[in-house]
């Protein structure tokens, strides 16, 4: 005849157990994510800028209205509108990152950025009574990447360069090895369409890894850049007369090695 097991000591084995396996897991460390490599932080980096610059231009008609006085284009709502299209063309959401992650501290410092150039610019942004006000997605971009310099603190940078022909700020003009990465793959007719070219490269005394992401005219920049060539822009400058395709903007990022 079975012995009948007595409910107490049942409960105690099940407890004593379930103690065991939780005091197991304890010592097992939580899987972490593996480290970003520099071709993804370049890329991410690029992106955010994009998306960052997106929201100026799809912003430029409000910006303009004379009759408009406060826009509420705060530093924090453009990173906001920003960290949106990030997310939906990368499927990344910057709060996810490790923010003491090397990843993690130049996304922050860049979105510290977004938020610093916009912020610095709000009188601009908001006269009243003036109609072009200069703040286009270029002069943007400049002005985040001059931040993004000083928070990323010797770890990174990042500008917008592009053809020496086609350059309007001498701050944007490319040093020795980006031109010639212009010149000897950008420009190549066989060159595949928006795709970076990455070296890892001595700049600055330092060893560094620089990737050049190839920007090409959209018809909304025909307008400044277009034709007929020579014409003055509404900023003041010579159109340069490009045609929409043409490789306009070359967005270089430089990782220097820790």
């Amino acid at each position: 005849m079975s012995e009948r097991m007595d409910p107490a000591c049942s409960f105690n084995r099940l407890f004593f157990g379930v103690l065991l396996i939780t005091s197991l897991f304890s010592f097992i460390e939580p899987l972490q994510a593996e480290p970003a490599d520099d071709a993804s932080i370049a890329t991410n980096l690029a992106d955010m800028l994009r998306a960052a610059r997106q929201v100026i231009s799809s912003n430029q008609a409000r910006i303009n209205d004379p009759n408009l006085g406060d826009k509420g284009l705060t530093g924090q709502v453009v990173l906001q509108q920003a960290v949106e299209i990030f997310k939906k063309a990368t499927g990344t959401d910057p709060s996810s990152i490790d923010p003491t992650s090397r990843f993690g501290r130049l996304m922050h410092a860049q979105m510290d950025a977004i938020v610093e150039a916009t912020d610095a610019n709000q009188a601009t942004i908001n006269a009243k009574g003036v109609g072009f006000k200069g703040f286009i997605p270029a002069v943007f971009a400049r002005l985040v990447n001059e931040s993004f310099e000083n928070h990323a603190r010797n770890e990174a940078q990042i500008k917008v360069t592009a053809p020496e022909q086609l350059v309007r700020n001498r701050k944007s003009r490319p040093d020795q090895w980006e031109s010639e990465v212009i010149r000897v793959k950008l420009l190549r007719e066989d060159w595949p369409r928006g795709q970076a070219y990455a070296a890892e490269v001595e700049t600055k005394g330092r060893t560094a890894y620089r990737m050049m992401m190839p920007e090409y005219y959209a018809n909304s920049c025909l307008s400044c850049h277009g034709s007929p060539k020579g014409e003055t822009d509404v900023t003041g400058y010579p159109k340069e007369g490009g045609k929409e395709g043409d490789l306009g903007a070359i967005i270089s990022v430089t990782l220097f090695k820790q």
